[in-house]
């Protein structure tokens, strides 16, 4: 029987395993270890956030990607971006060092059982009871495909996160839709390898984010706009710094905040490989679509005049790097009445108490991208892991009764576990 079993190895489940091991639990975890990092993202991708807000989060704050950055004879500085490739070998590099054991298995199905605890089923159909779960299974279960083209063949469409390089489109005309940073990168990517590339947004104008001021300057520049993991900014700081006092605002105003804060925009250091070489339609949105000999019509609403006039655009390929929508009906791995009992808030998000655990199933805890709704935008960000790791881990250990350096305290009164899942 293990107290915490983790579903996902990203960098939030890695986090999170590292935490409970160190606080004595007995733990483990899921998942192909760094998948999306690995799997998802082109190479010559880099990461948008600052190197130092980029750490995998153990309780001693050892392994950190500047350590990682040293050992391998690179340097890891403030207002330099960090390679995909080497962020994914330093996930595993903290796998090795901070966390036990990764079961690279896929967890397939998740059963709460009765009076506590749940099963977990994995794709070589092993069943495994814990009494607490920390569901952290990162973007990809999360996928958002416009509706005009959510039903053509993936040979016409694809996500952004599905392209593990992105070799296929050589000289091809490929549309990518979306104007943040995904869409941006992909389509100076697809340019500079000779693909004819063009960017199709609904905003009016692609905003920028500024070049980072530098790390040492003046300490009223410092108090005016603090440094943190999300930017600099009073405001960012505390989306960044304070997830907890996020947590109680007020519900619909999370929500509100989540959904707009942060919005899409491109890193300072991919304006000028987008600005000559790839085609920017503004104010274009994808109104229908449909497969034609040698590839896709797109149907545009054009508001660039305005208009609003249709306009017909043919291309080979279209790339959809239009994010991701954390809703609970996504969390497919879910049996169906744990899902369909899963409390839920107005956005569709699973609601998630202080400590990250589900106020309608007790032991099962929520980390990611799934939680930003509750503890703000810095859990889209590997920033958000350090704060939810801590915290997380303590409300396990609350909920199992666990006191310093101790196992598993039984809990009067709080009932056995079925015979079927004790081990």
């Amino acid at each position: 029987m293990y107290d915490l079993l983790v579903v996902g190895a990203g960098p939030y489940g890695l986090s999170i395993a590292s935490h409970a091991a160190a606080a004595g639990l007995k733990v483990r975890v899921f998942g192909r270890p760094m998948a999306s990092w690995r799997d998802h993202m082109p190479r010559g991708m880099f990461l948008k956030s600052e190197p130092w807000a980029s750490n995998l989060c153990d309780p001693g704050r050892r392994w950190r990607l500047d350590v990682y950055c040293e050992r391998q004879g690179m340097t890891a500085r403030h207002g330099e971006p960090i390679p995909v490739e080497v962020f994914a070998e330093y996930g595993l590099w903290f796998a090795r060092k901070a966390v036990p054991t990764v079961d690279e298995r896929t967890v397939t199905r998740l059963v709460a059982l009765r009076p506590g605890g749940f099963e977990a089923v994995v794709d070589d159909g092993e069943v495994l009871p814990a009494r607490t779960v920390a569901l952290a299974v990162g973007v990809m279960p999360f996928v958002e495909i416009p509706s005009a083209l959510a039903g053509l063949d993936a040979s016409l469409v694809t996500h952004s996160s599905h392209h593990r390089d992105l070799d296929r489109f050589r000289d091809q005309d490929v549309t990518v839709i979306g104007g943040g940073q995904a869409a941006l990168e992909t389509a100076a990517l697809l340019a500079e390898q000779g693909t004819r590339a063009r960017v199709l947004a609904r905003a009016d104008e692609l905003r920028w984010n500024d070049v980072p001021p530098p790390w040492e300057r003046p300490w009223w520049q410092s108090v005016r706009t603090p440094h943190s993991g999300l930017g600099c900014g009073w405001r960012n700081w505390f989306y960044a710094e304070r997830p907890g006092l996020f947590h109680r605002l007020p519900e619909q105003r999370r929500a509100r905040i989540a959904a707009t804060a942060l919005g899409p925009a491109g890193a300072w250091w991919v304006r000028d490989r987008v600005g000559p070489a790839v085609e920017v339609l503004l104010a274009h949105e994808v109104a229908a679509a449909r497969a034609v000999p040698g590839g896709v019509r797109l149907e545009v609403l054009d508001r660039a005049d305005g208009s609003g006039a249709l306009r017909t655009l043919e291309t080979e390929h279209v790339v959809a790097a239009t994010g991701f929508r954390a809703t609970t009906d996504r969390l497919g791995l879910l049996s169906t009445e744990l899902r369909a009992s899963l409390a839920t808030a107005a956005d569709g998000a699973p609601r998630t108490g202080r400590d990250f655990e589900s106020p309608s199933h007790p032991g099962l805890f929520l980390a990611g991208l799934v939680t930003a709704p509750a503890f703000g935008p810095a859990m889209r960000f590997v920033h958000g892991a350090t704060y939810t790791a801590g915290a997380l881990v303590r409300g396990v250990r609350r909920r199992l009764r666990v006191g310093p350096g101790q196992g598993v305290i039984p809990a009067q009164g709080r009932g056995e576990l079925p015979e079927r899942v004790r081990r």
